[in-house]
C-alpha cells in the first residue's frame, strides 16, 4: 500500500507568483519556501505521507521561483528525502515539472553537499532542516528525533 497523500497547490498562495528572492517583489519563492513549502514538506515526512504540489491555476513563473522554492527544499532535507516524499503536479505546463525534478533538484542537492548556504534576503522566522546527528530540528535547533 503506498503512502498517503497531503495535498497543496500553488495557487493558494498566490494567483501571481513572483520572483526568486523577497527583496525583489511579492510573493517570492524565497517568501513560498519559507511561509507555505518547508513546513508542509515536514509535516508529510514527519507523517509518512507524499506532499504532492500542484503548479495549475497560476497565472505563470519566474523559472527563479520555482528554483528557490523547491531547490531550498533539497538543501534543507536532502535529494534522497525530497524525491521520496514529494509529488509534483503540473497539467498545464509539465515543463516546469521537469525543470524542477531534472535540474533544481541536481543543482540544489550538490550545493547542499558542497555546503553553499541559499541566500536569504529577509530574516524569516524558524524553519525546518535535516540533522543528521539527532533526526530533524527547525532552525532555532529544537530537535525533533525521527
Amino acid at each position: 500500500m503506498g503512502k498517503e497523500i497531503r495535498k497543496i497547490a500553488v495557487i493558494n498562495y498566490s494567483l501571481d507568483p513572483g520572483p526568486r528572492y523577497v527583496r525583489q517583489g511579492e510573493d517570492s519563492g524565497e517568501d513560498y519556501y519559507h511561509k507555505v513549502l518547508n513546513h508542509e514538506f515536514y509535516e508529510a515526512l514527519i507523517s509518512g505521507q507524499v506532499l504532492e504540489v500542484s503548479l495549475d491555476g497560476t497565472s505563470g513563473y519566474a523559472s527563479s521561483f520555482l528554483d528557490e522554492a523547491f531547490g531550498n527544499l533539497v538543501y534543507d532535507f536532502s535529494l534522497d528525502k525530497v524525491k521520496s516524499s514529494i509529488s509534483i503536479v503540473s497539467e498545464e505546463e509539465p515543463e516546469w515539472k521537469d525543470m524542477i525534478e531534472n535540474e533544481s533538484f541536481n543543482e540544489w542537492e550538490k550545493r547542499r553537499k558542497d555546503q553553499r548556504e541559499p541566500e536569504k534576503t529577509i530574516d524569516h522566522p524558524s524553519w525546518f532542516n535535516i540533522c543528521k546527528e539527532y533526526g530533524y530540528r527547525n532552525r532555532n535547533n529544537r530537535i525533533f528525533i525521527m
